[in-house]
């Protein structure tokens, strides 16, 4: 890891199940992230704001609801409209497969299904943050 990348991990909606978000939140830190996880219910401009006043990296969506296509697209336009669309933005939950490259069309770098080892979504995640600071560096 370059330097200590900073993740906001987030449950936008009214899915009330979080386990998974503070499972993930915790792999995070313990590969070395510094992780912000904000609570349960949070609205998509709850969680753009907490992006921005984090100065975040990246953004960890988890979603078990159902409703990805409808709030994962809110909190890009947010981002975009508070002048963080470089935000890097995961998403990780209950995702049907054909949901995924729309997601990824929206600008999802990723999406985590259950399952998925906690080693590699940290691993992943490094090397995302690397290449692209890399890429910015040039």
């Amino acid at each position: 890891m370059k330097r200590p990348y900073r993740v906001v991990v987030a449950k936008p909606g009214l899915d009330g199940h979080d386990r998974g978000a503070k499972v993930i939140a915790r792999a995070l830190r313990d590969a070395g992230f510094e992780v912000v996880y904000t609570g349960l219910h949070q609205t998509p401009e709850q969680v753009v704001q907490a992006v921005v006043q984090e100065d975040a990296d990246a953004l960890g969506l988890s979603l078990l609801s159902g409703a990805h296509l409808t709030l994962v697209p809110r909190v890009l336009e947010g981002l975009a409209a508070a002048g963080r669309g470089d935000v890097l933005v995961v998403v990780g939950g209950i995702i049907p497969d054909a949901d995924i490259p729309v997601l990824k069309d929206q600008g999802v770098a990723q999406v985590f299904t259950p399952g998925a080892p906690l080693p590699s979504i940290g691993h992943w995640l490094e090397e995302a943050l690397d290449a692209r600071e890399a890429h910015q560096a040039v």
